[in-house]
């Protein structure tokens, strides 16, 4: 298959161009300088002329504070950028993929949140994608939104390279254990998109790695498996605390548990626990020599 990554300098657009051409597809990768989804005219002749299979649509604004401030930027890149990216799918009947995000739920209570599950979003960031969810679900029949969380990948900034830095000047660091998730290997959900794009398996799913854990679990694993690389990040260390000693200008969810078993109902395989995605990436990072 011949298929347009949006995004393809971020983490996620990243590993799903390599992982296209590992796959033995054609990998099509644009970022803003090749096509502003944000210029509807724009999209539709590159779109076109390109004559892909299928989008696998990465581009997002992400910025969650920023986007407070932001609301007009990221609406236009998170819901009209997706617009128009699903209307000229639909008029050349190809398929999309459109990655979104647990903000997409009001992140109370402690149930697995389900694809299907009514939609409450809590901050500027996460309407947005939610907004882009329904441009999509309006639109198309061929269509996937897959819900990521807490992703992490070596082509860019994230909590994990956030920690190790902090790791090699502090050697004590206080986290929030108030919000609970699952991170996400954009290696792993790389391979898991490029699976579904080549099935007509549609509609809503969640993909994240196995496990829940909250932001200082995640922290006292990434030390835990830092000091096999480094000793000093032993002795790094990591003190829980409540969300209210970090203020935000978004407000972030407590509960992003979401339950992945509807892939495994369509016959696709669950991504590995966090922390052996965690092994894998740190390993990524020494030898991409960015560790």
């Amino acid at each position: 298959m011949k298929i347009l990554v949006t995004g393809c300098k971020g983490q996620l657009g990243y590993d799903v161009s390599k992982e296209l051409t590992k796959h033995g597809d054609t990998a099509v990768a644009v970022d803003i300088e090749e096509m502003d989804i944000t210029d509807r005219e724009a999209v539709e002749k590159f779109i076109s002329n390109a004559n892909v299979d299928a989008v696998i649509h990465c581009a997002a604004y992400t910025a969650v504070d920023a986007a407070e401030d932001n609301v007009e930027l990221c609406r236009k890149i998170n819901r009209d950028g997706t617009q128009n990216i699903a209307d000229v799918c639909k008029k050349l009947n190809i398929k999309m993929i459109y990655t979104s995000t647990d903000y997409v739920f009001n992140g109370e209570g402690e149930n697995f949140w389900n694809p299907n599950d009514e939609r409450e979003p809590l901050n500027t960031y996460g309407l947005t994608k939610y907004e882009g969810e329904l441009a999509v679900e309006s639109t198309l029949d061929k269509y996937y939104i897959v819900r990521i969380s807490w992703a992490f990948g070596l082509n860019g900034k994230n909590f994990v390279r956030t920690m190790l830095n902090l790791g090699k000047t502090h050697d004590k660091l206080t986290v929030v254990d108030d919000q609970i998730g699952s991170p996400t290997y954009t290696v792993d959900l790389a391979k898991l998109l490029v699976d579904m794009i080549h099935t007509d398996k549609y509609g809503r799913y969640h993909a994240t790695n196995e496990g829940v854990c909250s932001w200082y679990d995640f922290t006292k694993e990434i030390m835990k498996q830092a000091a096999e690389y480094y000793p000093e990040y032993a002795g790094v260390e990591v003190t829980p605390v409540g969300s209210d000693a970090y203020p935000t200008k978004a407000k972030r969810p407590h509960n992003s548990r979401m339950s992945k078993d509807k892939l495994e109902e369509n016959g696709f395989d669950k991504l590995p626990t966090w922390q052996d995605a965690l092994k894998r990436y740190l390993k990524e990072l020494q030898e991409n020599e960015q560790f």
